[in-house]
């Protein structure tokens, strides 16, 4: 993985390609590189580092396709040798994914006389792919035969030696996408890239594209086939800065507004939202920002619904003895609906039990491969660190029990439609908070804790994953009452100790774990909902929640630690958009 685009049209390909590629810079990258024609002949320019070190390498030519890649390192380091594109016999490729049984085919392919050059299962694919393919006529049957041959997940954009008019393209698990324009036509592994050109694209799903400068053309089992013709309905400024410093500080902002339009939609389509209530057990499977919400999730169906619920690590649950039942329902979430261990986890469920999909991309794989949906409909999200995706999915989890309080508790249904209300306004205001001093406070030191109990520890899980991703310090989450078990050890002078209190039921027993770590000289700052009295010798710096129902106060509580990673992370002066060894979309195992 991580970034795919390809061009072919009337306009300078090398512009356009570099072009996409800063487009795709959010997903993670350690290099980048393209490929094109020019009198026939490929060149190939590829570079370690961000885009602009490319840049600096390549030559004026006069070129109308090509195909570029920006690399996050899975089989070897990022180099400029393991870089790509690769470029094998007549083949020259680009590729996301990973192929598992690359070794096995590397020994065969060793055995053939092919040498390789980098670490990479890249290159074993544009090997294979050299191997089985030798002219023109016969690259559609070659292509097509990938499928029965590779282990993993693939999406490669190909130019062919012997077919300079031409760029192929398909795709297992990865996502790409095709597209059409005034100017030309393109492959890109997300919208992003595209944008600037056209609204509308092809899923390419299990079919051959072919990319012409005039049109796009699909094949399936060696026949031509149609495909349906999508378009993206989000505003072009969702995928741009918007005059804001960076994508992340830009997606905070646009919590509001997304907010009050998710609810407004969905408040007056209920009938979009699934009941839930039917299932004697739920299964919530989903992967880092996306476990922390179905965390939360799961948390508040136990208490409100009283249906067993289980969340699990996608990248756990596919692999472990699981015992779903038919009337069981497994609930997938994730922001991009492309996430590997996801898609497999849904895959597997499906052959048992119901499932539900909660997903920020339509058209996705999750999108399609469920049997329900609910799209949070946050536009794109650009950041690598997800903010406005992780409030729209709690917020979806709300949404769910708030359908069946409808009929099993119209009065606090009226509460909470009422706090629906005013949740976009109080969002506002805890953006508005001046963090300044809390930031220079926290900034000072390489570690910091996180606690809390009940659901205010899976918040808090949240508030810590911020930080790290994008801070690059150490921060840890720990049920508050667990302290006393071991962690505490490590609490020194000045520590910074991050509580969130919002579960009236327990919160005095945090504010005792509380005092034991201020008794141990740590800063203290506590993040409380305002109806909770606490002492003033408990914290050093405290901000409030308003005091809303559960059901939306759990959506209120992550974003002032969403702002408080990114302005410490920004005092630190540290690429905020694009956190080191992180990709946007995790579509490798």
């Amino acid at each position: 993985m991580c970034g795919i685009i390809g061009y072919n049209g009337k306009e300078n390909a090398i512009p356009i390609l570099i072009e996409g590629l800063k487009s795709l810079e959010y997903r993670g990258y350690d290099s980048s590189g393209i490929a094109y024609f020019t009198n026939n002949k490929i060149k190939i320019f590829k570079e370690q580092g961000r885009i602009e070190e490319l840049e600096k390498i390549l030559v004026s030519d006069d070129t109308n396709i090509g195909i570029g890649h920006t690399r996050w390192a899975t089989h070897g380091r990022p180099n400029n040798i393991n870089a790509h594109p690769h470029k094998v016999g007549n083949v020259t490729l680009v590729h996301n994914g990973i192929i598992e049984n690359y070794h096995e085919l590397k020994e065969e392919l060793l055995k053939k006389g092919y040498t390789f050059k980098s670490e990479t299962d890249t290159e074993v694919a544009a090997a294979l792919v050299d191997d089985l393919i030798k002219t023109k006529e016969n690259i559609i049957s070659g292509l097509a035969k990938l499928k029965n041959i590779l282990k993993g997940s693939y999406a490669f954009a190909i130019l062919f030696d012997f077919d300079p008019d031409n760029i192929y393209a398909l795709r297992y698990g990865s996502p790409l996408i095709v597209a059409e324009s005034s100017i030309g036509n393109f492959i890109a592994s997300d919208i992003p890239a595209i944008l600037k050109y056209t609204k509308n694209y092809y899923l390419i799903d299990d079919s051959i594209a072919v990319i012409t400068k005039d049109k796009i053309k699909f094949y399936l089992n060696n026949q031509e086939i149609h495909k349906e013709k999508l378009t993206f309905n989000h505003d072009i400024m969702s995928a741009t800065k918007g005059g804001y410093s960076h994508f992340m500080l830009k997606e905070i902002n646009e919590e509001p507004e997304l907010v009050d339009k998710y609810l407004k939609y969905y408040l007056n389509n209920l009938e979009l939202i699934p009941s839930i209530s039917k299932y004697k057990k739920i299964y919530i499977v989903a992967c880092g920002s996306a476990y922390h919400a179905s965390l939360i999730g799961s948390y508040l169906i136990e208490k409100y619904l009283n249906i067993e619920t289980k969340v699990e690590l996608a990248s756990e649950f596919r692999y472990k003895k699981n015992f779903l039942k038919k009337d069981d329902l497994v609930i997938l979430v994730s922001q991009s609906g492309e996430t590997a261990d996801t898609i497999a986890s849904l895959r597997l469920a499906k052959e048992t039990t119901k499932t539900l999909g909660i997903v920020n991309v339509v058209g996705s794989t999750i999108a399609r491969e469920s049997q329900e949906v609910i799209y949070i409909n946050a536009g794109c999200e650009i950041a690598v660190a997800t903010t406005k995706a992780f409030t729209l999915q709690v917020l979806t989890f709300s949404m769910l029990i708030y359908k069946e309080l409808l009929k099993i508790d119209p009065e606090l249904s009226k509460e909470v439609l009422n706090d629906y209300n005013k949740l976009s306004q109080e969002i506002r205001k805890l953006i508005n908070i001046d963090y300044k001093d809390i930031v220079n406070k926290i900034s000072k030191h390489k570690d910091v804790f996180f606690i809390g109990r009940l659901i205010d520890y899976y918040l808090a899980l949240e508030g810590s994953l911020k930080l790290k991703e994008i801070s690059y310090i150490h921060s840890e989450t720990y049920a508050a009452g667990e302290l006393k078990h071991g962690t505490i050890s490590l609490i020194e002078e000045n520590t910074p100790v991050i509580s969130v209190l919002t579960d009236k039921s327990i919160y005095e027993k945090t504010i005792s774990n509380i005092k034991e770590t201020k008794a141990r000289g740590a800063y203290s700052l506590v993040i409380k909902r305002e109806c909770l009295n606490i002492a003033s010798d408990v914290y050093d710096d405290l901000i409030e929640i308003p005091d809303l129902s559960d059901l939306t106060t759990c959506v209120l509580s992550v974003i002032p630690m969403q702002l408080l990673a990114y302005y410490v992370a920004l005092n630190l002066g540290y690429d905020i958009d694009k956190p080191r060894n992180l990709a946007k979309s995790v579509t490798v195992e």
